[in-house]
């Protein structure tokens, strides 16, 4: 083997790679291509690889790659990203990255973890039936965009070489996946499956939504893997289209690494899209062209045949294996990396990483609801509770989807006897809560305590893959558990939802005897502990929600299938960008303990752009057909775009209680051009203050990065006009003046 260059160290990653393949015979790489039909291959020294497992929030019992036995038993659960994202906390979402990265290299060097974690999910929430909610950070795609590049940076960056004059040799830690490309966000919709979905979607869509955290995961977090998706998108498989995978991806995006399919994708071209009536072997061809490099699946197996039949070259493998074999020669799977070599079992389930997923939780609750200031409660004056509901005494649905065997459980149940004495009764025996039989026991112990809590929600039995919900409210008897058991009480009624989607919960909002609702997400292993902590005032609650949530009636009016984002006839516009109807919670909503007050002194903006001859105008569509403006946008691409905004926001705790904020700043596009969102998210920042304590939050936005809109034909357009930087949720309004001139 000391012959061989692929094993000399002093040579570059794509030479050694090359070496390597040219060592295969058609077969074997083949058989490389696929994710669990590797083989040892003894003549040149090269072990079999399994590429499948997942780090969705924690190193996962899921894919080929990861088990857990008596030598590794379970690594930390943090809570499923949806309730991370409500923290709108950038350094945290790093943070667990960088804890999950550890813990999965720890695994991998005790045998037990591969390098490459198809992780994260990056979909963007279009419709709040959607079932994989739960493993996404939201509905704004900017949102979305900014918690991949950070966790995926927390994933694979070692510190000190995060960045390289190559890419394609900076080492990583474990190699991400940014998943699933594109226009995925539906499982199951009367009869129609994500195995045969065809997307229709418009290029304005695409660029504005569907593409854009993909994007920034590429661009800005140098993630090394994609996947594709099931689904076609405008009668194309998105693993067998290569403006997707080639053009978007690999040339535009520039990725440093290998485009993955998901699992038996190549099989569901031939079987249920059936796509050009093509065979097993032709689907191969056509993926491979397309750009798709390795197969989740056996169907690669294949390219044998399809080689010899003349329908693909073998040079197209050798390309797609060089991609994946310099992905590991980076990992150090060839080599090692000295510096993460001692990582092992005294790395698992640290102290540090137990804290920070309780931390994760905490810092994502969102406090929807606080009559008379209810909450937080004073321990000394309420000393008995009941717990009542499906979730009351919950450990396995706070793990959500996609999760591996936690360190330690600490349920609600375990959590609030920390800080009296807890009676609990189910009322339902789980989230789908068919029957009434067993309401009236948990009526009862509501009599006698001091405060209630209604620990309610949804579970994976009932959101999750392959699972999109029908309605939008709590399931069967779970209403009539809240009311009866609320209505008993002797004391206030604390309602805790456990759930990913939103859920109309309106009947509660309006009940006098609840006095405080939080939502908890699936809040990872550490649970039971976060929300006690929050409840009685050991943390004061600052998360935000992610998505919106809509009225049960909004479901009633568009199907999940209708792509669209903006009002299409009688269908409403989805997301907080192109829905103004009511709801029951909007985007980004949340209270606080405290209170907080923005101030901002700075004088009003505005920025002349000139054009030279080669810069030219476009036009754009104004709901006033008679208005004209002598140049009404330019296509960002045809700038510099090295403007920026720069401002300071004094946020100020006024309360009488120490807590954290999360700024939120969205950009809002000139009046009266047809099409544009309400507003749009352009930046935020999670600030902890003291009670009485002020902050100047510094915001810097390239401009047209921040006030960009994206017109019909796909293009990113900068608008002339009146502009505004809204903070809050209008707190401040801060307005930009856009001008060309020559």
């Amino acid at each position: 083997m000391a012959q061989f260059a692929y094993c000399d160290k002093s040579l570059p990653y794509n030479v050694r790679a090359k070496d390597l393949v040219d060592r295969l015979t058609l077969v074997e790489k083949a058989q490389q291509m696929t994710d669990n039909s590797s083989v040892d291959i003894p003549r040149i020294g090269l072990p079999h690889y399994k590429w499948w497992s997942e780090a969705l929030h924690g190193v996962a019992e899921t894919g080929d790659g990861t088990h857990f036995d008596s030598l590794v038993p379970s690594a930390t659960v943090f809570p499923n990203v949806i309730l991370t994202t409500a923290s709108f906390n950038k350094t945290l979402w790093k943070t667990i990255g960088q804890a999950v990265s550890t813990e999965a290299r720890a695994m991998h060097n005790l045998g037990r973890a591969g390098l490459t974690f198809w992780s994260p999910t990056i979909n963007v929430v279009r419709d709040p039936r959607w079932g994989r909610t739960l493993e996404t950070p939201g509905e704004d795609p900017y949102v979305v965009g900014v918690y991949a590049v950070n966790y995926v940076r927390g994933l694979q960056d070692i510190e000190g070489q995060e960045n390289t004059s190559d890419p394609n040799s900076r080492p990583l830690k474990v190699s991400a996946c940014c998943k699933h490309f594109a226009a995925y966000d539906l499982e199951e919709f009367q009869g129609v499956r994500r195995l045969e979905f065809d997307a229709k979607v418009t290029e304005q869509d695409m660029v504005e939504t569907f593409n854009r955290p993909f994007e920034m995961c590429v661009k800005d977090g140098d993630v090394s893997s994609v996947m594709c998706s099931f689904n076609r998108v405008n009668g194309i498989p998105t693993c067998a289209d290569a403006y997707l995978l080639k053009k978007l991806v690999r040339e535009d995006w520039n990725l440093h690494g290998y485009v993955v399919a998901d699992c038996d994708s190549i099989n569901e071209i031939v079987k249920n899209h059936k796509w050009l009536n093509d065979t097993v072997e032709e689907a191969s061809a056509q993926v491979l062209k397309a750009g798709m490099d390795l197969d989740c699946g056996k169907s690669y197996l294949k390219l044998v045949d399809a080689v010899k039949q003349g329908l693909v070259k073998e040079a197209d493998m050798d390309k797609s294996l060089n991609y994946l074999y310099v992905v590991l020669m980076r990992l150090g799977w060839f080599d090692g990396i000295p510096s993460l070599a001692s990582l092992g079992k005294k790395d698992m389930c640290t102290e540090e990483n137990v804290e920070l997923a309780a931390e994760a939780a905490r810092e994502g609750i969102v406090l929807l609801q606080n009559d008379n200031e209810t909450l937080p409660l004073d321990p000394a004056k309420f000393k008995s509770f009941a717990l009542i509901g499906p979730h009351a005494n919950a450990t396995d649905v706070m793990k959500g989807n996609y999760a591996g065997f936690p360190c330690k459980f600490i349920t609600p149940v375990e959590g609030f006897s920390a800080f009296g004495q807890v009676t609990y009764e189910l009322g339902c025996l789980d989230a789908k809560c068919p029957n009434d039989t067993t309401i009236q026991s948990a009526v009862d112990i509501a009599k006698n305590a001091d405060a209630t809590f209604l620990f309610v929600g949804l579970s994976t039995a009932i959101e999750a893959e392959w699972r999109d919900r029908k309605d939008l409210l709590l399931p069967a008897n779970q209403t009539l558990l809240v009311n009866k058991a609320a209505e008993a009480s002797k004391g206030p009624v604390i309602l805790v939802i456990m759930a990913a989607t939103g859920i109309d919960i309106s009947f509660a909002k309006t009940n006098p005897k609840i006095k405080s609702i939080l939502w908890v997400g699936y809040p990872g292993e550490q649970g039971g502990r976060a929300i006690a902590e929050v409840v009685f005032g050991m943390h004061n609650p600052g998360g935000r929600l992610p998505i919106t949530w809509y009225e049960n009636n909004y479901v009633d009016k568009l199907p999940m299938t209708s792509m669209a984002l903006r009002p299409v006839g009688d269908y409403p516009g989805r997301t907080y960008k192109f829905f103004n109807g009511s709801t029951v919670y909007p985007f980004g909503y949340g209270l606080s303990y405290t209170s907080f007050k923005y101030e901002y002194n700075s004088a009003d903006m505005s920025l002349d752009i000139k054009l030279n001859r080669l810069q030219h105008c476009q036009g754009l569509p104004y709901n006033d057909t008679n208005y004209k403006q002598n140049c009404s946008s330019v296509s960002i691409d045809d700038v510099t775009c090295n403007d920026e905004i720069t401002f300071e926001i004094t946020v100020q705790n006024v309360g009488s209680r120490d807590g954290s904020d999360a700024v939120l700043v969205y950009s809002v596009p000139p009046e009266g051009i047809v099409g544009t969102p309400f507003k749009q998210v352009v930046g935020f920042e999670r600030v902890y203050l003291q009670a009485n304590e002020s902050v100047n939050v510094k915001f810097v936005l390239n401009v047209c990065q921040s006030l960009n809109i994206v017109d019909v034909s796909g293009y990113r357009l900068l608008p002339s006009g009146l502009h505004k930087i809204v903070v809050g949720d209008n707190a401040i309004s801060i307005p930009v003046k856009i001008s060309y001139s020559r």
